[in-house]
């Protein structure tokens, strides 16, 4: 608790002298869910009915609070945010952000840019045509994040800020913390190019990439759950009684601006590619092609040192990737996530409740513009009875 006390007053300390920037990874669309809108604008159900967009813009503002507070209020605090769309996200992004007016941030502390797109192909190597005078393209992945920070010059927009670190994170994530000041201490602490926050794995067949070093010394990387072989996957690690292989990446990363500066340039001569098998739109009706991608972990292994920093996925992970009725990762489930972690922050607080439905199926909302991680709620909370589902704020 006391080093968790420390890294959290060394990330405030770093954020209010104007150190971090936020990146967010956006360029994906709601397909899976069963919508044409951007990821972000998705609204998972919340007693409040925020979209992903507005409770991540809500915590870097709770967190711009927090560090102007932790500095004695001398001064406002502002986090640059960094939003990479695609061309299939990029307008109704900006136009959801317009609509809103930010969500209480100030416009111009929000940066839009797109990353890039690479043609897809079929089986047998030729181009998909998706008419006959156009070639099927799709967004080059998450990784295309480092090129395109490059040809947008907006490294050079963030030494110009005077930013020396980014957190940067996927927007499917309904309890991310943004800008998470102890995430962030521990990173300078560990004085690393590159760290990842990491989940235990939930089971040997979870689709999820893990954390592997390659040959003794070798650099950390992640191995996709489609590339690591079925007996490695249930291994166990004698020692521990845990999964050999149990750190999941789940897309929560800090790198320093100079790594990201070496990446950019790195990558473009040294380009790797995962195929993914899709359905792709083409002249002939939807057909069975490979989409390109470059994913964010492909940098690992070129950082001179990496950290890695375990959280509790209950308080930290809630993926909405698939449509309700799905088995998993949908935005039910991440809705509960949610309710239950702010149903024992407010009980910890020394609140209680009362529910008409089961309490496994419902909980409270606690409004990030209220508390980040479940501090400052005593106040709020103290001997007052709420009836779930509802959303807490001041």
């Amino acid at each position: 608790m006391e080093e968790r006390e420390r890294w959290w007053k060394m990330g405030l300390k770093a954020i209010s002298e104007g150190k971090l920037a936020v990146l967010l990874l956006s360029g994906g669309q709601g397909t899976r869910l069963g919508s044409s809108d951007p990821k972000g604008c998705f609204n998972i159900g919340l007693p409040s009915g925020k979209s992903l967009f507005q409770l991540q813009a809500e915590r870097i503002f709770c967190v711009q609070r927090l560090a102007a507070q932790a500095m004695n209020g001398a001064g406002s605090v502002t986090i640059h945010w960094y939003i990479m769309t695609s061309p299939f996200t990029d307008d109704a992004t900006r136009k959801f952000f317009e609509s809103h007016k930010y969500f209480g941030l100030e416009a111009d502390q929000v940066t839009f840019f797109q990353q890039g797109t690479i043609p897809c192909i079929s089986k047998d190597g030729r181009y998909i045509m998706e008419t006959p005078f156009k070639v099927a393209k799709s967004p080059d992945g998450n990784g295309g994040v480092y090129s395109a920070l490059k040809s947008t010059r907006l490294l050079e927009d963030m030494a110009m800020r005077g930013i020396k670190f980014v957190d940067c994170y996927g927007v499917d994530n309904a309890l991310v913390r943004v800008a998470d000041p102890t995430f962030l201490g521990y990173f300078i602490d560990k004085g690393v190019a590159a760290a990842a926050k990491v989940v235990q794995k939930a089971y040997p067949q979870e689709k999820v990439g893990v954390f592997v070093r390659r040959g003794k010394g070798g650099p950390l990387t992640v191995v996709e759950y489609s590339e690591l072989d079925q007996s490695l996957a249930s291994a166990i690690n004698q020692q521990t009684g845990r999964l050999r292989f149990c750190w999941s990446n789940v897309c929560l990363h800090m790198f320093t601006l100079d790594f990201l500066n070496q990446v950019a340039n790195g990558l473009e001569k040294d380009c790797i590619y995962h195929l993914a098998e899709k359905k792709i739109p083409s002249i002939h009706g939807y057909t069975m092609g490979l989409k390109l991608e470059q994913f964010i972990f492909d940098a690992f292994p070129y950082a001179p040192s990496t950290a890695l920093f375990e959280v509790l996925r209950e308080e930290e992970f809630a993926p909405v990737k698939n449509a309700n009725g799905s088995n998993y990762d949908t935005p039910d489930s991440a809705r509960l996530l949610v309710l239950r972690l702010h149903t024992r922050w407010i009980v910890a607080a020394g609140g209680f409740l009362t529910h008409s439905v089961p309490l496994y199926a419902t909980g409270v909302e606690v409004s990030p513009l209220c508390s980040y991680g479940g501090e400052n709620l005593e106040s709020v909370s103290r001997g007052r009875t709420f009836h779930a589902p509802c959303e807490i704020s001041f």
